[in-house]
């Protein structure tokens, strides 16, 4: 299948590996799924969509690979801790997890946003984020070798995003509580990082360009490189991330986004 030939960094090995991604089924998620799947981990992919999960799941199994399919809502403790139960139950213990269940926002001054918007990216953003974390460190200090946890956020987390006020908090929100965990548990064996991407060619832009026709031209041209990411070039770096080649890095903010941030 296409999605399982992208190229991973090399002398990365995660046989015999236990790797969750929440928002597995498409974009990023999906992308950072089969990079693992390449890599000879387990995976537990996690996602509200049902059919996507299912999917990103059957092209890692058709590949050779192993994965588990969990519909799950990041916004609802019991989903999340039902997950983390199944995924245990099933592989024994979770070694990674990348967390990018994400939704996104209306292109709109922060003025005219809406309350039922706010409440909604927070959250998944936000909120999501935390309680999987939670469920995640909770196994993770129970388990011998700890874990590594990679968020994914955002360059808008790092930086000013006008007319996406919302969003980008929700951003910043994911590198304070990665960060904040980074330096709880440096001593129990335990990483938090976090990716911070530019623009990338995901489902969640496409709809975004729909509803803006031309922003795509203007997107290029704001990123140095003159060009939007490849879902596989996110993937590819938490992959590293997770892996003992990064094995002193933690509450680290890796932007991956073409010189975006550099301006």
């Amino acid at each position: 299948m296409k999605g399982m030939t992208k190229q991973t960094p090399s002398g990365i090995s995660y046989a015999g590996k236990v790797v969750l991604v929440t928002g597995g089924a498409s974009g990023i998620g999906r992308a950072t799924a089969l990079a693992f799947g390449r890599a000879g981990a387990c995976v537990v992919i996690a996602d509200t969509s049902v059919d996507g999960g299912h999917m990103t799941a059957a092209l890692i199994v058709e590949a050779g690979g192993k994965a588990l399919f969990v519909k799950s809502n990041v916004t609802v403790a019991a989903d999340v801790e039902a997950l983390m139960d199944k995924a245990v139950g099933h592989y024994g213990r979770i070694d990674c997890a990348v967390n990018g269940a994400a939704v996104e926002e209306e292109y709109l001054p922060l003025a005219e946003g809406e309350d039922d918007q706010f409440d909604r990216i927070m959250g998944v953003n936000v909120k999501g984020v935390w309680l999987c974390m939670k469920s995640q460190l909770r196994q993770m200090l129970k388990q011998e070798g700890g874990g590594v946890i990679v968020n994914i956020a955002d360059a808008g987390g790092l930086v000013a995003a006008p007319h996406r006020a919302i969003y980008s908090a929700s951003k910043h929100a994911v590198v304070g509580l990665t960060k904040s965990a980074a330096v709880e548990y440096a001593k129990d064996g335990i990483r938090v990082n976090s990716v911070c991407p530019g623009a990338v060619k995901t489902p969640m832009l496409a709809r975004m360009l729909e509803r803006e026709p031309g922003r795509d031209k203007r997107l290029k041209a704001a990123h140095p490189m003159g060009r939007i990411a490849d879902p596989s070039e996110i993937a590819n770096a938490a992959l590293w991330l997770c892996s003992e080649q990064a094995s002193f890095v933690t509450g680290h903010q890796l932007a991956i986004d073409g010189g975006l941030t550099a301006i």
